[in-house]
């Protein structure tokens, strides 16, 4: 009798050389069948037409450092400047804690259910230790995120002066040209230099809390001045009286500041961002301020580009003042000689910019 020819599933067999799935031909393969990343034109047409996608895509090249993705990103902008629509910008800021991503996600809903499309330009806190951020704005905005007419960007704060993220004011461009007419931008709310976002948008926006100390600070200048509209959110359950005593505090403190430039006299209210309770009353709020300080919003647009040519300026001479290779080797040298007092910081500084114009 024939043995049978049949082999057994335990014999050994032969393995595959991993050598050749990792050879320069394979790499060649893999490299080929990775999707042509889109040219500045291609992005700047699927913008046009509201891809979600390729808005997202040019954010991320704005927001990038890599030199080579800053030219693309310029072509990109400057495309996009010329399909401008009519909108209005928005600023909300507000201590942590205020509630400013639930009462954002009510006040979107509240405007995509009226016909508007919705930007939110979410900037989240980063830490100075680790530099990351949570980016959770999102996950805080469960409904809204789901809303075709609304599309919802986080982005860290870096180190930036009111929270406001770097590259915030292009993007204001590019969700314009995507066809948002209303787009909302979301400060750290750090109480500190919202002159940023102010200098961004149409309409300033403050979101105070009762009982929490915020009366007190409604007496001190600052980012009170800055506000069109001051709201006390969670206005509700046992929380409703202390917002009626505290909407009475601010609505004193406002009368202290000389009146603004349009004429326009700042309001105050309270609602509840969970309850959406006096959420239209800001809306139509908003509607008022539109109306009544039209021609300034124009005039002010115009003064808001001047300001942001100066900063551009200001920070492309920074960013290139310590990119340069002979700077940052005599930085860590007098660096050392500051740290151990054998000069003195401001000589230091006045050694490196002497040095650096004569590149």
């Amino acid at each position: 009798m024939k043995k049978s020819e049949k082999k057994s599933t335990l014999e050994e067999k032969d393995g595959i050389n991993s050598a050749h799935t990792l050879g320069e031909k394979s790499i060649s393969k893999i490299q080929l069948s990775r999707k042509k990343q889109p040219t500045a034109k291609e992005l700047s047409l699927g913008i046009f037409a509201n891809n979600k996608a390729s808005l997202s895509r040019a954010i991320t090249l704005i927001e990038s450092t890599n030199s080579l993705h800053l030219k693309k990103a310029n072509e990109i902008i400057e495309s996009c400047l010329k399909h401008q629509n009519k909108t209005i910008r928005i600023g909300i800021t507000g201590v942590p804690g205020v509630g400013k991503s639930t009462f954002i996600e009510a006040f979107g809903k509240l405007l995509t259910a009226k016909g508007k499309k919705v930007a939110v330009l979410a900037v989240d806190p980063t830490s100075s230790l680790s530099k990351g951020s949570i980016l959770g704005d999102k996950t805080r905005m469960e409904s809204l995120v789901k809303d075709e007419n609304a599309f919802i960007r986080p982005s860290p704060s870096g180190l930036t002066l009111g929270g406001v993220a770097r590259k915030t004011r292009e993007t204001i461009i590019l969700c314009e040209a995507a066809g948002y007419n209303i787009i909302l931008i979301e400060t750290v709310g750090v109480g500190q230099s919202e002159t940023a976002v102010h200098s961004m948008v149409d309409f300033f926006l403050l979101l105070k809390l009762s009982g929490a100390g915020d009366e007190l600070q409604g007496i001190k200048r600052g980012i009170m001045e800055m506000a069109d509209a001051i709201a006390v959110n969670k206005a509700d359950g046992a929380n409703i009286q202390a917002a009626k005593n505290a909407k009475i505090e601010f609505t004193r403190a406002l009368h202290l500041y000389p009146p603004k430039e349009n004429g326009w006299t700042p309001k105050v209210l309270q609602c509840s961002a969970i309850e959406k309770n006096g959420i239209n009353d800001i809306w139509e709020t908003v509607e008022t301020f539109l109306k009544e300080t039209n021609s300034f919003i124009s005039k002010k647009r115009k003064e808001q580009n001047r300001y942001w040519l100066i900063q551009t300026i200001e920070n492309q001479l920074k960013t290139n003042f310590y990119q340069n290779k002979e700077i940052q080797k005599q930085l860590d040298v007098l660096l050392g000689k500051v740290i151990t007092s054998q000069i003195s910081p401001f000589v230091a500084a006045e050694i490196l910019l002497e040095r650096y114009k004569k590149l």
